[in-house]
């Protein structure tokens, strides 16, 4: 029993005597002491007698709703209490609901006891508090009255509060101190709650502190203004103080986790979303995912999909194509446009006779379909496949990543010239990272091309020898199959130049930034005849860097800038430079630079910063293949260079107002005034 105690103590609040013994089982055996309780009030009496460490409540209880006494756990000592709920898959509501109130996560029954016990294991874990965290938290208003009012009730629930009156003071501080979490008001004089929100997730050392903002406004809009610019959570100025700190203490809760550690087990059940408006399907196909080891949640419409999705992540969606209210094709669209949702594998399930419609699912973004009529053997294969598939993009994103911070760490050793030793460590794991990286480039050129070259000589040669005796709708088909290899290969050509260009040896030599940006602009446009672009630059900008990369910059950037205003009537595309790094400092939380700071604007498409994060990352992109084409690696390409220059990249933009991509070079030729740029003349 002393090795329990030393484990923790957890409380079990179900009216099943089956349930309570079956979980008490599996926790006394893995070393937990327990506390069975058949109802909330016999609950609320053991909690009040003893030390308690994590809960599992059932949902429906004979004499309290298992939600109310979840929220009394919450609004109490036991705030900070890992709580696991329990109920059948049958309410939807329930689970949606429960999540909402502040549970940690949501188990439908039937459930697998060693699973409950190994997921309420890794919540416990995840409450371990970060070594080295500030525990105050950061208020910014503008109004004395309500900045002392709020700091009152937070300290009378335990906080260390700081304050700011305005946006700027408040994000000196947080750079200082670095705060728990930031309540700040959404309108003030100088910088609004909004953009200081903005400002914090981009800076690295601070984008994972938990936002509050706070508003005034009874509009319906300002909710989805706040959580578009980044913001945890919102609250009105006018509800009752408790539900600030309410919030502050749910969202603290989440973030607690997210800084610990921001990856699922793989190891553990994987998750699955089953979405069907046949209740006999939905059973049946839980049924035999469970006796798999999978965890199930059901869904019986596509807003129910939507709105469990928001409370809950799962590893793979199975999604039925024809249901009533918001279809299969819909929820597909909304999830495959969704940048938090995107990533989701999605299996599309229809019958035989919805094959058309099944094909435009797979347009939309779907992953992969299957018959309803297939055996279950046909599923459990797909299933696998999509789940495994994502492991292994996770997996080699993961790579990347650390080979991008290997080299970032390299290239800041080389232009801080640290001492020898130090960058001879940073050589070795840089050269582990190019191994790996060398042997995956390998596989996708050897493994891949070969496949995509057949399928594309083999379909062209189809279409010359049979394309006139196809129906329409095969040769569409067809046309499909082409383009998607093509699409594939450019995809692979791209991905082969961004690992080359991390490879490459770098030659600096002084040279003219402004003379190779117009040799770029002359041939885009030559490219694009049928385009009016005024592009201005300065009569000469000198820089010192590695010519042939950087015209890949600026193939990429001023590429990027002559599509991105496609659909401008007066396309305007600019190269710059500024001595001053305020530009820069406005527009992210980075620390001001020293040097100049070089830029390419135009005042097309532009994108919301709320997505900047994501812009240099390979693959991701912010706008559809219909309005933009493009495979999503120009970005990354770029951050690859400069960062082997030793720079900083970074990007501001405005839906509909344009963007701008700023960029660094460490190293600078002798001193050489900045000049006025050309006279402006619009390409032909």
């Amino acid at each position: 029993m002393h090795e329990a105690r030393m484990k923790g103590t957890v409380l079990i609040v179900d009216d099943s005597l089956t349930v309570r013994m079956d979980l008490a089982q599996a926790f006394e055996a893995d070393g937990f002491a327990v506390l069975p309780c058949r109802n909330g009030a016999e609950a609320r009496q053991r909690v009040a007698e003893e030390t308690v460490s994590a809960a599992v409540l059932d949902v429906l209880l004979p004499d309290t709703d298992g939600v109310a006494l979840l929220e009394e756990l919450r609004a109490g000592p036991h705030r900070d209490l890992p709580i696991l709920m329990l109920s059948t898959e049958a309410e939807v509501k329930d689970r949606i609901r429960g999540l909402e109130r502040g549970a940690d996560d949501y188990i439908g029954k039937p459930y697998d006891p060693g699973y409950v016990v190994a997921r309420l294991n890794e919540l416990l874990r995840l409450r371990q508090p970060p070594a080295a965290r500030s525990a105050t938290i950061l208020v910014v208003d503008d109004s004395s009255t309500f900045r002392e009012q709020l700091r009152e009730v937070l300290e009378q629930g335990g906080y260390t509060v700081q304050c700011a009156s305005s946006g700027e003071e408040g994000l000196r501080i947080m750079s200082r101190i670095r705060p728990l979490a930031l309540i700040v008001d959404g309108v003030m004089p100088d910088l609004d709650g909004a953009t200081v929100v903005r400002r914090v997730r981009l800076d690295e050392a601070l984008r994972g502190t938990p936002c509050l903002l706070l508003t005034a406004s009874e509009e319906g809009e300002a909710e989805l203004a706040a959580l578009d610019a980044g913001a945890d959570a919102f609250v009105r100025k006018g509800e009752d103080p408790a539900v600030i700190l309410a919030r502050l203490r749910a969202v603290l809760r989440t973030a607690r986790a997210e800084l610990v550690d921001t990856t699922a087990p793989l190891l553990g059940p994987k998750r699955v979303l089953v979405v069907d408006d046949s209740e006999t399907y939905l059973q049946e196909t839980a049924n035999l995912l469970r006796a798999e080891g999978y965890d199930v949640v059901l869904a019986r419409s596509g807003e129910q999909a939507l709105e469990m999705l928001r409370v809950q992540p799962v590893d793979c969606v199975l999604l039925d194509l024809i249901m009533p209210g918001l279809g299969g094709k819909e929820t597909c669209r909304q999830l495959k446009s969704s940048p938090a949702l995107r990533d989701v594998p999605l299996i599309m399930v229809t019958s035989v006779e919805d094959r058309e419609a099944m094909i435009e699912g797979l347009a939309l973004g779907a992953d992969d379909y299957i018959a309803k009529s297939s055996e279950f053997v046909v599923l459990k294969a797909r299933l696998r496949a999509q789940i495994r598939r994502k492991q292994f993009e996770d997996e080699h994103r993961r790579i990347q990543d650390e080979l991008l911070a290997s080299e970032r760490r390299t290239a800041e050793a080389r232009a801080a010239r640290l001492i020898a030793e130090a960058r001879a460590e940073h050589a070795e794991e840089l050269d582990r990272k190019n191994k790996e990286l060398e042997a995956f480039s390998y596989s996708v050129s050897h493994d891949l091309r070969a496949p995509l070259r057949s399928i594309d000589g083999f379909s062209q040669a189809l279409l010359e020898d049979f394309g006139d005796k196809l129906e329409p709708r095969a040769l569409g088909y067809l046309m499909r199959v082409r383009n998607a290899a093509q699409r594939m290969g450019e995809l692979i050509d791209d991905l082969l130049e961004l690992s080359r260009l991390g490879r490459a040896e770098l030659h600096e030599t002084p040279m003219d930034l402004a003379e190779l940006a117009r040799t770029v602009a002359d041939e885009l446009a030559r490219r694009h005849g049928e385009r009016h672009v005024t592009f201005v630059a300065p009569s000469t900008l000198p820089v010192y860097a590695d010519r042939r990369l950087l015209q890949v910059v600026l193939e990429n950037l001023l590429g990027n800038a002559w599509k991105f205003t496609s659909k401008v009537a007066d396309a305007r595309v600019e190269l710059g430079v500024t001595q001053a790094a305020e530009p820069a400092r406005e527009h992210t939380a980075e620390p001001a630079l020293e040097g100049r700071c070089y830029f390419v604007r135009d005042n097309g498409a532009g994108f919301d910063m709320a997505y900047a994060a994501r812009l240099f990352s390979p693959f991701q992109r912010l706008h559809t293949e219909e309005d933009f084409a493009g495979t999503g690696i120009g970005l990354a390409t770029v951050q690859r260079v400069i960062d082997r220059h030793g720079g900083r990249v970074w990007a501001h933009g405005e839906v509909g107002k344009g963007a701008t991509i700023y960029f660094t070079l460490p190293r600078e030729p002798q001193a050489q005034p900045v000049l006025p740029p050309r006279s402006a003349a619009p390409y032909a």
